[in-house]
């Protein structure tokens, strides 16, 4: 990659649930139309190899990180970043609401999705297990990446963890469905990477899916931000590759005018977490013995 500037983009696409080969199938050739076009990172949407919707079939779909599927998929980026989502099986037949980010033939990083919603008509939180971190994919570069899957995003804790971690760029796969809850809808989704993006100096790379499941339609409304919330490409609600190029000097001027990261006081922040835990974790009839 470039150490100032990245060529991105954002496949937009509709999934076949439960349909892991014909999903596979689309994401190579979107692979293959973002690798003419220009792209070293391309970003599908969340569970983009399997669509949502799949009650217990999460254990019909559901792939190891070491599966020759995702093997294939790796071949067919090589010479890019390509992350996708997918129902992973990890040990000890756990299933993971999980995004991978393939390069150089393999898997470079995965993120499990922390926040498993349970609210409106979502019932994560009784299908997956939990991931239990956040981390960041560093390589040397400037570009320092952070995933977050949906839900994710909404728990702003998460975030600012990522971006005290040194992230650079957020990745954020959503399935978002206008039935899924008042929330979720292109207003509040721009509203919520706006605030993220100026707020951190980050650009932000949002891909969201289209079609219908049992009723339920995804918007699509992909989008790639700059580091000061100016949208840089957005899709319709159509299948579509959405494509921007991110400069890092971008990043340097944002995060100097605006030094969220650098005021972060981590050790304050570490501190009063500690004493809220040991307050607010202890009943008051117990504190007043």
């Amino acid at each position: 990659m470039n150490p100032t500037h990245l060529q991105v983009a954002i496949a937009q696409i509709d999934c076949v649930l439960g349909d892991v080969r014909a999903n596979a199938d689309k994401h190579i050739e979107y692979i293959e139309r973002a690798r003419t076009e220009g792209a070293e990172l391309l970003l599908f949407p969340e569970l983009s190899l399997t669509g949502y919707r799949l009650g217990a079939d999460i254990i019909k779909v559901a792939l190891g990180r070491n599966d020759p599927l995702i093997t294939e998929l790796a071949e067919a980026g090589r010479g890019m970043t390509v992350v996708l989502g997918l129902v992973e099986e990890g040990p000890a037949a756990q299933y993971y609401n999980s995004a991978v980010i393939l390069r150089d033939g393999g898997v470079a990083f995965q993120h499990r999705k922390l926040n498993l919603p349970t609210y409106a008509n979502l019932e994560e939180g009784k299908l997956f297990a939990q991931g239990s971190f956040v981390d960041v994919l560093r390589d040397g570069s400037n570009w320092t990446l952070a995933t977050l899957i949906c839900a994710d995003l909404w728990n702003p804790a998460l975030v600012h963890l990522a971006m005290v971690s040194g992230a650079t760029l957020l990745l954020a796969p959503i399935n978002s469905a206008t039935d899924a809850s008042e929330f979720s809808n292109g207003r509040s989704w721009n509203l919520a990477v706006n605030f993220y993006a100026m707020m951190y100096g980050m650009p932000v790379m949002m891909a969201n899916r289209i079609g219908e499941e049992f009723g339920a339609r995804y918007w699509g409304g992909s989008r790639i931000l700059d580091p000061f919330g100016k949208v840089l490409a957005e899709a319709g609600d159509e299948e579509t590759l959405i494509h921007a190029t991110l400069d890092y000097d971008d990043v340097r001027r944002a995060r100097f005018a605006l030094p969220t990261v650098r005021d972060s006081n981590i050790n304050l922040v570490h501190r009063e977490m500690g004493r809220l835990q040991a307050v607010v974790g202890v009943p008051e009839f117990v504190r007043n013995e």
